[in-house]
């Protein structure tokens, strides 16, 4: 199974280096020096990583046969694929791939149907988990723990703590503003 595991940003210095988002919880695995990625667009890949390391809290990485800043520029928003077994799970029992989470259903503690995770959302900062409804409606979830307390891949389904206003606009509690005392 595929798994994406960076997106390349930004060319850095002159000698081939480019910035990664990383979207692994492992990159010390999937993204270290000799590793071959496949990529999409594919018609850029496969890429094998010749080196890493971290700057300024970013991983910069240098590909074989990418030797200037030109060809790293290229390379921009290229999204870098791992192979992984589908049997394989992370060595934190708190941490899930994509593919485990996809297709969960979703309730709330009370037990009330929310509907399915069709998409895992990795921003910079926190992960969204975007769930279908039953009605055809989207709702994001952000995936943390006090809001995503339970996932249990026995039973198939995520139990959330919604804040008010999460699942129903009408929930939603009016923060004061300046002018109340």
């Amino acid at each position: 199974m595929q798994l994406v595991v960076a997106r390349i940003g930004r060319a850095h210095g002159i000698k081939g280096e480019v910035t990664v988002e990383v979207r692994t919880d492992e990159p010390e695995l999937r993204l270290g020096p000799g590793a071959v990625l496949a990529t999409e667009p594919s018609s850029v890949g496969p890429l094998t990583i010749a080196t890493g390391r971290v700057h300024s809290g970013r991983l910069l990485l240098r590909f074989e046969g990418v030797a200037d800043r030109t060809d790293a520029e290229a390379l921009r928003n290229t999204l870098l694929i791992a192979e992984v077994d589908p049997e394989e799970v992370p060595e934190d029992p708190e941490e899930f791939y994509d593919h485990q989470l996809i297709d969960l259903d979703v309730v709330t503690r009370d037990g009330t149907d929310v509907g399915r995770i069709s998409e895992v959302s990795h921003l910079p900062y926190q992960d969204l988990l975007i769930v279908q409804r039953p009605d055809g409606s989207e709702v994001m979830i952000p995936f943390v723990a006090e809001i995503v307390p339970e996932i249990d891949l026995e039973e198939q389904r995520a139990v959330i703590d919604p804040p008010p206003g999460l699942l129903d606009d009408s929930q939603a509690e009016i923060a004061g503003s300046r002018g109340d005392s």
